[in-house]
């Protein structure tokens, strides 16, 4: 893509602001805000991963997955912060699902040990990841926020706090995990995924970028159930003090 076509192409940011600005709908300055932001930033990232690729130290390539780690848990904390330890719950999550996927990935040889291998399915575990934490803890703290009482009914019946909160907690993790399973329904046949479009526009065989894509939905299945469940028992217990009892200074929100 040439420097001219690359700005042709905010013909479709023009059109957004235009409708934004016609309308109403007071859009404007984050739709700028949201192009400066990606052009500067996926920029910045191009350079660094270039400099990275060429060097192949593992050093670097730990560096970029932790600096991707650390981002996503800033951006996910935000929703749940009204359950105790969040930060690390959402950390201890992130980490375990990337080391779960990646020592499968590298263990069995499934992809080469190198950092442009490395570092695009880290992204795509690690963004997965936070994006599932997200609407679990949105979820959750709906849930609890709703059947509140339910809780501390089941809890002065002699119930356990896992008693207590499990249909709040089940419901959670199954609605955080929907949109991963109702996009691969129709993947293919309403949307061609993005790393797929990718390979093909780059000129390689639709067979070869589909076997790779499969990759990568098995792998955000594995991503999407791991998160969802491992954050969800690091976080109920939060919930409680050491007598059972649901913490009434907790604003669920």
């Amino acid at each position: 893509m040439t420097p001219l076509s690359l700005a042709l192409t905010l013909i479709f940011v023009i059109i957004p602001l235009l409708l934004s600005k016609t309308l109403r709908l007071g859009l404007e300055k984050d739709t700028l805000i949201a192009t400066v932001r990606s052009i500067i930033q996926l920029f910045a990232v191009g350079y660094i991963l270039k400099f990275v690729f060429e060097s192949d130290s593992w050093i670097y390539i730990l560096l970029m997955v932790a600096l991707m780690i650390f981002a996503a848990v800033q951006n996910a904390r935000k929703k749940g912060k009204s359950i105790p330890g969040i930060t690390w719950k959402i950390t201890v999550t992130i980490i375990a699902v990337e080391v779960l996927t990646q020592g499968i990935l590298l263990g069995f040889s499934i992809v080469p040990p190198e950092a442009q291998y490395i570092i695009p399915i880290s992204g795509m575990i690690v963004g997965n990841s936070m994006v599932l934490s997200i609407l679990f803890l949105n979820r959750f703290t709906a849930e609890m926020e709703a059947h509140r009482d339910r809780v501390e009914l089941i809890l002065s019946l002699g119930g356990t706090p896992k008693q207590a909160i499990h249909a709040q907690l089940t419901d959670a993790i199954k609605a955080s995990m929907i949109p991963t399973i109702e996009s691969q329904k129709t993947m293919g046949l309403v949307q061609l995924p993005g790393m797929m479009s990718g390979q093909i526009i780059a000129g390689a065989d639709p067979v070869q970028a589909v076997q790779f894509q499969l990759l990568i939905l098995f792998l955000l299945l594995t991503t999407a159930a791991v998160s969802s469940i491992l954050l969800g028992f690091l976080s109920y217990p939060s919930l409680f003090n050491e007598r059972m009892q649901l913490l009434r200074e907790q604003t669920i929100d």
